[in-house]
């Protein structure tokens, strides 16, 4: 939005997000890349990205009163459900993974996840089925992970963002991130049969 809306927007609107005080302009510019990168990352369409994230910023202004005190929970909330309904009407769910986006997504979390695999399924299984089940089998199981794993995944290790921000963006705190990523990780192990080595920040 960048302090601007689309001359499409209708004049209430525009005189609604001019009207904003600096406190809705600082949680936009703290939170606008997460939500159009995650938004992106789902529907594979940049403009139509663009526009939900927009839209969703609009409704929040309309309610920014009510929750300006913590809106972070709330906001997230709003963009997920926002998403979830324009994958609907493309009949089309959360953790399909038909767009370029979505595949490129969760090839990207899966990088450093699979550096920690490697080990045990060379040993396990051999060079050449190691290949195979880290390509297809990693994949498969994380796009299968309860909606609040894969989110923490897809913001932490895919987007990039680090454990306090991935808190922000999701409104919970950052060792629930934490504890949400070693969970979704010991998950993923469990269905392959390997371990991960161990991370740092957990």
């Amino acid at each position: 939005m960048s302090g601007q809306v689309p001359d499409t927007t209708d004049k209430s609107v525009r005189e609604l997000i001019a009207a904003m005080p600096e406190t809705f302009w600082h949680f936009h510019r703290q939170y606008d890349r997460a939500y159009y990168e995650y938004s992106r990352i789902h529907l594979g369409n940049d403009e139509a990205a663009r526009h939900l994230v927009n839209m969703t910023f609009v409704h929040l202004a309309a309610v920014w009163p009510r929750v300006a005190r913590n809106p972070g929970r709330y906001a997230w909330a709003l963009l997920k459900q926002r998403v979830a309904a324009e994958l609907s009407l493309r009949g089309r769910t959360p953790t399909a993974t038909e767009t370029l986006a979505f595949t490129r997504a969760i090839r990207a979390a899966t990088v450093p996840l699979l550096d920690s695999f490697r080990s045990s399924f060379r040993a396990a299984y051999g060079q050449q089925v190691a290949e195979l089940e880290e390509g297809l089998g990693l994949y498969w199981h994380m796009a299968r992970l309860s909606e609040r794993h894969f989110d923490v995944l897809v913001l932490r290790d895919a987007l990039g963002f680090t454990t306090k921000d991935t808190a922000l963006v999701m409104g919970v705190s950052t060792a629930t991130v934490r504890s949400t990523r070693r969970t979704a990780k010991g998950r993923l192990a469990a269905a392959m049969n390997c371990r991960f080595e161990n991370d740092p920040e957990e």
